[in-house]
């Protein structure tokens, strides 16, 4: 009967804690009200609705087929896309491990003790003489405590929030990397279309010189000239020594970012890519459910908060439930007999009082951590915001730049014509013709990087949206 009593206390302590506890519940997650508005990117163009660019697969955007080749290998076998699939497997670890925090500990086995007693002690003077016992026992111990104030909960909360946290890492590595390889791509046949542009600017310089030398012969022109001629010409091979290096060595970026050794890289030419003819940048609030470093960034937050919940816990009791059985006897022979058997059960209820200010530490740091933790995340918003405002600027502005160097171009062109003329028929210093034909190589290697830019403006807007890791 006492042993009944005991246990009906014990419940009704129990329910007593629970009914307490729920007046002071885990506290939930809610974002912040001011983490978003409408004004994170500055743009003229008013969304009609939330389509974003961002939500189409990269393949939709770049049509290349030798460009997808390529992103799929990198997607393949990138060592930055390795390493962070091996941190959702940690994180995966660590949120079974919390789930399994609900359940009790328990521990099984044989034991051995051997003990015989000092003679100079109580026991042993009493005996007046050594005697030595042997125990042999095979039980169990097992321990639980009880989740009565959302401790174990919080815990579990906030490893979900780093597993998922992993997750748009592991997106966030993507995007980077489809971004980085199409823009590496399209860097290289710019470098294709200028190495085309030097090569034939070496046959006509070739040519002028030529021609120099003829005019040379004829009292047209001095030794001043011809020289001058011919630097030209040793300046556009250099060009081309000098942009046949840089297509060596992004071919090798290129190379280790699919994660392969460094080697020469197949594409296409400029002419053949197509760039979608708009981007849709759908409302600021896309950010949030498209970029993937901010949704890791909100998950850090999630975390840092729930991690305030577990140590905010601490302040309070810990019920545990404790208990060991099993056989145990001083002769072997009589260990499994039934009256072998034994059992202990207990039940504590542990309050801190003094704990050197352990767990007000604890908690004071969380607090802190979770303020960074939100930092974090409005810079990571605000980041966002601005490579989105970036690439629009760079990219809606480039089309007139783009025309304007074509017009400089071909004004370069009608100068170097009409002054190789005039110098043939003596009405006008060579000099001005080597400008001339400086000018026009200039003015076309700068539409072809104009162009370049517009199609990296391209890429950026489309990663800063979020695009790349679907």
């Amino acid at each position: 009967m006492k042993s009944i009593f005991n246990i009906k206390i014990l419940i009704l302590s129990l329910v007593g804690i629970l009914t307490l506890s729920s007046c002071m519940a885990r506290k939930k997650y809610e974002r912040p009200k001011d983490a978003v508005n409408e004004n994170l990117f500055r743009t003229d163009r008013l969304p009609k609705d939330s389509s974003s660019i961002a939500t189409v697969s990269w393949r939709e955007i770049f049509t290349d087929a030798v460009l997808q080749k390529h992103i799929q290998n990198g997607l393949d076998n990138n060592l930055d896309i390795r390493i962070a699939l091996q941190n959702i497997v940690a994180a995966e670890s660590y949120l079974k491990q919390s789930k399994a925090a609900y359940l009790p500990t328990i521990a099984v086995g044989p034991g051995y003790t051997f003990q015989t007693p000092s003679l100079n002690t109580a026991s042993g003077q009493l005996a007046n003489e050594r005697r030595s016992q042997n125990t042999f026992d095979v039980g169990g111990d097992i321990s639980w405590e009880a989740d009565i104030w959302g401790k174990m909960k919080a815990w579990e909360k906030s490893q979900y929030a780093n597993y998922l946290g992993t997750t748009a890492a592991h997106k966030a590595v993507k995007t980077d990397l489809v971004a980085a390889i199409a823009s590496a791509y399209y860097q290289l046949l710019t470098f294709d279309e200028q190495k085309r542009i030097i090569n034939e600017t070496i046959i006509l310089r070739k040519n002028n010189l030529e021609t120099t030398k003829a005019l040379k012969e004829a009292g047209t022109l001095t030794e001043v000239a011809v020289q001058q001629s011919e630097a030209l010409v040793f300046n556009a091979e250099s060009l081309l020594i000098n942009i046949d290096t840089q297509i060596a060595l992004l071919e090798n970026s290129m190379s280790l970012l699919m994660g392969v050794p460094s080697q020469k890289i197949d594409r296409t030419t400029l002419a053949q890519q197509k760039m979608p003819a708009e981007y849709k940048t759908g409302f600021s609030a896309n950010l949030l459910a498209n970029r993937a470093d901010v949704m890791q960034s909100e998950y850090n937050l999630m975390s840092a908060f729930e991690l305030t919940n577990v140590a905010k816990a601490q302040f309070y009791p810990s019920l545990r439930i404790g208990g060991s059985g099993g056989i145990q006897s001083a002769d072997i022979d009589k260990l499994f007999s039934a009256n072998s058997l034994f059992a202990t059960v207990i039940g504590s209820l542990t309050q801190p009082i003094l704990n050197q200010r352990q767990i007000r530490t604890n908690y004071e740091v969380s607090l802190a951590n979770k303020e960074k933790a939100y930092l974090n995340f409005r810079k990571t918003l605000l980041n966002a915001g601005k490579e989105v405002s970036d690439a629009l600027k760079i990219y809606d502005s480039q089309d007139a730049f783009i025309a304007l160097k074509k017009k400089e171009l071909h004004a370069y062109q009608n100068s170097v014509q009409y002054s190789q003329e005039l110098v043939n028929y003596g009405l006008a210093n060579y000099l001005e013709v080597l400008n001339a034909t400086v000018n026009s190589l200039n003015a076309e290697l700068n539409i072809s990087n104009a162009e370049y830019a517009k199609m990296q403006a391209g890429i950026e807007l489309y990663r800063a949206l979020g695009g790349g890791w679907r």
